[in-house]
């Protein structure tokens, strides 16, 4: 007799009408049951931050590797235009009266 009258009990009503709430083993593992919802909402939290800062770690090393490009581009065209070649041709260009130092350069010494 018992086991069908928790049979008839357990329906969808009894379940969203909070029936299941008054059953004795919801009642005796309260606390436990509070505990485990608490640590589930921690857990998905800090699954969700974590995800948000990966996703920006990522970003941030996109971005740094574009840097590193151009920063090396730049240092490429940088060493090009100050070869003595390169610069005889901008002073030849721009018209001005320098000569290239017919004598090497010395140190002086204390």
């Amino acid at each position: 007799m018992e086991n069908a009258k928790k049979k008839k009990r357990i329906s969808l009503m009894y379940i969203l009408g909070g029936g299941m709430l008054k059953e004795d083993f919801v009642i005796r593992h309260t606390k436990m049951i509070v505990l485990i919802v608490i640590l589930l909402f921690f857990y998905i939290s800090n699954r969700y931050t974590c995800t948000i800062k990966i996703r920006e770690i990522d970003y941030l090393q996109e971005q740094l590797k574009d840097v590193k490009f151009e920063a090396l581009s730049v240092s490429a065209q940088l060493t090009g235009n100050t070869r003595p070649s390169q610069v005889e041709e901008l002073v030849k260009r721009q018209g001005l009266n320098l000569e290239k130092a017919k004598t090497p350069p010395y140190k002086l010494r204390k």
